[in-house]
Parts: structure tokens; sequence; C-alpha cells
């Protein structure tokens, strides 16, 4: 049941980091997906680094908490993503 929860909190994650994100992302659902639940596992990670002092990723979950976790550090993903793929022209 732990990975449907990462689906939907990945899902809802990626299409409001996408919404938030400004400029034109392009992909569908299935990379809006990727990017949010890879969101959830920084965001996760990062509160949980900060509040107890050990890197864990189970620190984001499906609740209010936990989507502004995952939406933030989605924002984080969709922006490393976006660097790291950029083309020098």
């Amino acid at each position: 049941m732990n990975i449907i929860a990462w689906i939907v909190l990945g899902l809802i994650a990626g299409a409001i980091a996408k919404a938030i994100y400004p400029g034109a992302q392009g992909g569908g659902i299935l990379s809006t997906m990727v990017l949010g639940i890879i969101g959830a596992f920084i965001g996760g990670a990062v509160v949980s680094l900060l509040t107890t002092g050990t890197l864990s990723l189970a620190g984001a979950s499906l609740s209010i908490s936990g989507i502004v976790v995952a939406v933030l550090g989605s924002i984080i993903a969709i922006f490393l993503y976006y660097q790291l793929s950029r083309r020098a022209y």
C-alpha cells in the first residue's frame, strides 16, 4: 500500500509543482508523476535531515504537510532536471 501512496503523492505534487514552476514544461502524466515522486523523496529527505539530523527517505506522507514537502521537493527536482538537460548552443 505504501507504493500506491507514493505514486498518488507524486502525481499530486508533480502536478502542483508544474503549475507553480514558471515557464512551459513538456512531458505528460508519466513525467509529472516521476518528477513528483523524485520530489517527494527529495523533500522528505531534506525535512528528515533538518528535523532529526539523519538522512531518511520516509519523511513525506499522504497528508497536507506531506504534500507541501513533496511539492517543494518537486519544484527542486524540476529545476534540477531542466538545468541538467539544458543544451548549450
